[in-house]
């Protein structure tokens, strides 16, 4: 597998308002899209995506924070990643799917630590932008 770096990460938080003011307010980073429930921020080459889940503390097992983390991968080595995958029997949550321009695909590390391969950048991924599949 030929990872190329670090591509985002997706944070589950109970309110996107007072999120976005934190980040956007404080920490600086750009907001390049805000839909209902996620907004997408922008910080040198890489993103936050903020997933709002106003009810995620109630649920059993989870809580706020860390949903996954994104690591970069050319679009002539993400099948090839994703056989290795599946020849190691690593959990595959979602995917493969193509999403906006990109492909994904979610996995698990050996802690069930949520993982995920993306061949495409923010720019890319806005362009195509559809909330009615998101």
């Amino acid at each position: 597998m030929q990872v190329e770096g670090f591509n985002h990460v997706t944070v589950n938080v109970s309110n996107l308002a007072n999120s976005l003011n934190f980040y956007t307010g404080i920490l600086g980073l750009q907001l390049v899209h805000r839909g209902k429930t996620d907004a997408y921020l922008e910080w040198g080459s890489a993103w936050i995506c903020l997933i709002e889940k106003p009810d995620y503390m109630a649920i059993a097992n989870n809580v706020v924070g860390v949903d996954h983390i994104a690591f970069s991968i050319a679009e002539e080595h993400f099948e090839e990643a994703v056989q290795g995958l599946q020849t190691q029997n690593v959990p595959i949550i979602r995917g493969p799917i193509k999403r906006g321009i990109g492909w994904t695909v979610n996995f698990l590390d050996p802690d069930g630590i949520q993982l995920e391969l993306h061949t495409s950048n923010l720019r890319e991924r806005m362009s195509v932008w559809n909330t009615a599949t998101e």
